[in-house]
């Protein structure tokens, strides 16, 4: 039988993607409260390999403005379509998660909705204010898209303060349009610093192993540098099927410190520079 290109990545896989599973009695106890009262985060939907170490620090990642997304990014798992309508009741379930799974730190994230006027920030305003009256002792971070380049709707983030606002470049600036098909690396850019000038703690990430060469990722930290961006994450690429983007090389963790030390000597405030960080990795540190 032939093997598919999905098994060749897996044989390939090196030691050092091994997660061990979940333990630990604060995660015992919010996985408990998630099955038992049927929540939802992107945690458990994104299988992300740091899951029980965050829950366990009293961090949680939840996805709001449904699971359908109107673009469709070559490294993504969510679906691609027409979505369904906005849900107004959606922040007050949110708020009620975060209440019951008594999340410290609460990093919000969403579909792309360019389909909406607002492109749904106006969901996530109350979102976020909602989580405050439920939970006031609890910390957000919201990773936002781009907004396709409407500042009002981006003011909207901005005019609720959460205290981290994430944005992604996601890749270097030649895959970009290979990674992020209808996204632009530059309009990404002019987020982080409409974001920065407004006073926020601003955040980024992106992957490494689609082809970007070591060059190009230290031009991207150092565009990022440029934007005043205070918290940059670097983490493996994997590919969530065989119709997604492959990968094109696992960088191993010398690698990543490498690019880590230099971000850290660029002025960032927080690096988090490894092959299983994902975005909201050890999130609840990066308040400052």
């Amino acid at each position: 039988m032939e093997t598919t290109v999905q098994e060749k990545i897996r044989i390939k896989k090196p030691n050092w993607l091994r997660v061990k599973l979940p333990t630990g009695e604060n995660y015992k106890k919010v996985r408990s409260l998630v099955d038992e009262h049927k929540l939802h985060t992107i945690c458990e939907s994104g299988n992300c390999p740091n899951m029980g170490e965050c829950w366990g620090e009293g961090t949680a990642t939840f996805m709001i403005l449904g699971n359908i997304c109107t673009r469709s990014c070559g490294f993504c798992a969510v679906s691609t379509g027409k979505p369904l309508e906005a849900d107004i009741f959606e922040p007050a379930k949110v708020a009620q998660s975060v209440k019951l799974m008594e999340v410290k730190h609460a990093v919000i994230t969403s579909v792309d909705r360019d389909d909406l006027p607002d492109g749904g920030s106006e969901i996530w305003a109350a979102t976020v204010k909602s989580i405050r009256r439920k939970s006031p002792g609890t910390t957000m971070e919201t990773l936002i898209p781009d907004f396709g380049g409407k500042w009002q709707n981006l003011q909207n983030i901005i005019d609720v303060a959460p205290e981290v606002v994430s944005h992604n470049l996601e890749t270097v600036r030649r895959l970009t349009k290979q990674v992020r098909i209808q996204a632009k690396y530059d309009r990404s850019l002019e987020v982080l610093m409409r974001l920065k000038r407004a006073g926020m703690k601003t955040k980024s990430g992106i992957m490494l192993g689609l082809g970007e060469t070591d060059e190009e990722v230290y031009e991207t930290i150092d565009d990022l540098s440029s934007v005043g961006c205070d918290i940059i994450t670097m983490g493996q690429y994997l590919q969530p099927t065989p119709n997604h983007l492959p990968i094109a090389e696992f960088v191993t963790p010398q690698k990543f410190d490498e690019f880590g030390e230099y971000a850290l000597k660029k002025g960032f405030k927080f690096v988090e520079s490894g092959p299983l960080v994902r975005s909201s990795y050890h999130a609840e540190k990066h308040i400052f």
